[in-house]
C-alpha cells in the first residue's frame, strides 16, 4: 500500500489491518512522520515526538507478532495532541513562549488512556495561548494555516489538530473546548470534532478555562472518533467533575439510525444577527437531510437572549488568573489578550460570581427546549474561514460584526455542558468547509454520535481531501 494512503485510512481501518498483520505499524507511523515534513508549511505541530513514536511503533509490532497478545481497539494509531494538553516527557507549550520549556512529567487522563489502548502519539500541535481565541497562532510558533486555503485560518484554539487531521497528519487527533475550540477548527477544516458532555473525559490539570473546558476527539470519521471516546470517557479522582463510567459502546452506539427523533433547526437561536448566505443555506439542505432519515425536523428561532456577556466574563477570567504572575512579562503575551487579561484583572471579584449566576438562569432557555426536541442543529459558525493572523473575524458577507459575532452558535453549549458536534455539511463556492452542529441533551453523547453517524452516511465526507501537493 503505498505510503500516501496509509495517511488517508480511518483509524478504525488502520487498527483491522494492523491487529490482521496486513498493515505494519512502523510503516505507517514513517508514512505519517514523512507527511509532516513535506507539509511543514502548514505549521500544524509545535513539537513532532519522531523518536518516541517510532519507539512505540516497533513496540506495536512486535506486540503484534506475538502469538495470543491481546490488543487495544486502537492499536498502532498515531494521534496528535494539542500543546494544551499535558504529555509526560514531550513538552508542553500552552501556546506562549512563558512555558516554552516546560516539560511535564504525566500524561492527561485522555492521553494515557489513548496510549492504552495502542495509539502511538506522534506530537503536539499548535495552539493560541491558553486557547484564547478561535483562530491558531501565537508568538512562540507563529501561525497555523488551513489545508483547504493557506491564506485562511484552520480556526482555534484547536487549530493545529483539525488541520493535522484534515491533512492526512494522523487520523486522531486531541483537542479542548472552551468555547468552540473543537467545533470552529473541524468546521472551518473539514473534519468532525466532538465535544462531549462536561467530565464524560475527565480533564487534568484543570484548564484556564475551567468550569467551561472539555477535552475530545477530532478525527475524519465519526466512527474514529466514537472508538476515541470509547477509550478515553470515565472517571479519574484527579478530575471532580469528572463523570462515572457511561455503559455505553460508543462504537456500537452509531447503529440504528435516527428515525423518528425530533429535531429543532435555527439559524439564529434568537440572537445570531449576521449569517453568511452560503453558510445558511448549506446548513439549511442538511438539516432537511434528517428529513430524509425520519425525524421529525422543525426550524424554529426560540427567541434565546444571548448568553455572550456570562461566557466571556468566565472565560476571559480563567486565563486572566492563570496569567496573573507573567503580568510583568508583557512582551510574551499576545496583544489582544494582554487586554483582557488587564480587563479581568481589574474587575471585581462580583463580576465573576455574577456571572456564574446569570449562566445558571440561561440554562433555563434549553432545558426548556430539549423538553419537546431529541435534538438541535445549527450552523456551527456564521461564516467560513477567514484570514490567517487575524484573532477574529471583523465581517460577515461584507457586514461588520463586533468580537464572537462570528460564532455564536458554539459557546452556549459550554455553558450548558450538553455535547455538541461539527459535522462537514458542504463547501463555499471557493472551496471553503461549511459546518453543521449537532447539539443532544446532557449526557446524551451517543445520540449526538448516532446522528452524526446517519448524517454521515447520507452524505458522506471523508472522502474530500484538501488540494495540497
Amino acid at each position: 500500500m503505498a505510503n500516501d494512503e496509509l495517511c488517508w485510512m480511518p483509524a478504525a481501518d488502520l487498527a483491522a489491518g494492523i491487529a490482521r498483520r496486513k498493515i505494519s505499524p512502523v510503516e505507517v507511523v514513517d508514512a505519517v512522520l514523512a507527511r509532516i515534513e513535506a507539509l511543514e508549511r502548514l505549521n500544524a505541530y509545535v513539537t513532532v515526538d519522531a523518536e518516541g513514536a517510532r519507539h512505540a511503533a516497533r513496540a506495536a509490532e512486535r506486540a503484534v507478532m506475538r502469538k495470543g497478545a491481546r490488543l487495544g481497539p486502537l492499536h498502532g494509531v498515531p494521534f496528535s495532541v494539542k500543546d494544551l494538553v499535558v504529555t509526560k516527557g514531550v513538552r508542553t507549550t500552552f501556546g506562549t513562549p512563558i512555558y516554552k520549556d516546560n516539560v511535564p512529567t504525566e500524561d492527561a487522563p485522555m492521553v494515557a488512556r489513548l496510549k492504552a489502548a495502542g495509539a502511538v502519539m506522534i506530537g503536539k500541535t499548535n495552539t493560541p495561548t491558553f486557547g484564547w481565541i478561535g483562530a491558531t497562532h501565537n508568538l512562540l510558533i507563529g501561525v497555523t494555516r488551513n489545508p483547504w486555503n493557506l491564506e485562511r485560518t484552520p480556526g482555534g484554539s484547536s487549530g493545529g489538530a483539525a488541520a493535522a487531521v484534515a491533512a492526512g497528519l494522523a487520523p486522531l487527533a486531541v483537542g479542548t473546548d472552551g468555547g468552540g475550540s473543537i467545533r470552529i477548527p473541524a468546521s472551518f477544516s473539514g473534519i468532525y470534532g466532538l465535544k462531549p458532555t462536561f467530565g464524560r473525559i475527565p480533564v487534568h490539570p484543570p484548564s484556564a478555562a475551567w468550569s467551561l473546558s472539555h477535552i475530545g476527539p477530532m478525527a475524519r470519521t465519526v466512527r474514529d472518533a466514537a472508538l476515541m471516546l470509547q477509550v478515553s470517557a470515565g472517571p479519574d479522582e484527579r478530575d471532580a467533575s469528572s463523570l462515572p463510567a457511561p455503559g455505553v459502546d460508543y462504537a456500537k452506539a452509531l447503529r440504528g439510525g435516527v428515525k423518528g427523533r425530533r429535531v429543532a433547526y435555527s439559524d439564529t437561536l434568537g440572537y445570531a444577527e449576521v449569517v453568511d448566505p452560503e453558510v445558511r443555506e448549506a446548513c439549511g439542505k442538511a438539516a432537511r437531510v434528517f428529513r430524509e432519515l425520519g425525524c421529525r425536523v422543525e426550524e424554529i428561532d426560540p427567541g434565546w437572549p444571548s448568553p455572550f456577556a456570562a461566557w466571556r466574563a468566565i472565560f476571559a477570567g480563567g486565563i486572566a488568573t492563570r496569567l496573573a504572575p507573567y503580568a510583568g512579562e508583557r512582551d510574551k503575551i499576545d496583544a489582544g489578550l494582554l487586554r483582557i487579561v488587564d480587563e479581568a484583572l481589574k474587575s471585581p471579584p462580583t463580576a465573576f460570581v455574577q456571572a456564574f449566576f446569570d449562566r445558571h438562569a440561561w440554562l433555563a432557555h434549553p432545558r426548556r427546549l430539549f423538553e419537546s426536541y431529541d435534538l438541535l442543529l445549527t450552523p456551527t459558525l456564521a461564516r467560513p474561514a477567514f484570514a490567517v493572523g487575524l484573532d477574529n473575524a471583523t465581517e460577515i458577507a461584507g457586514r461588520p460584526v463586533p468580537e464572537w459575532a462570528w460564532s455564536p452558535f458554539t459557546y452556549p453549549f459550554n455553558l450548558t455542558g450538553q455535547p455538541a458536534a461539527s459535522v462537514p455539511c458542504g463547501f463555499t463556492k471557493g472551496g471553503l468547509p461549511i459546518g453543521l452542529q449537532v447539539v443532544g441533551r446532557r449526557f446524551d453523547d451517543a445520540t449526538v454520535l448516532r446522528a452524526s453517524a446517519a448524517f454521515e452516511a447520507a452524505r458522506p465526507w471523508a472522502q474530500n481531501r484538501p488540494p495540497l501537493p
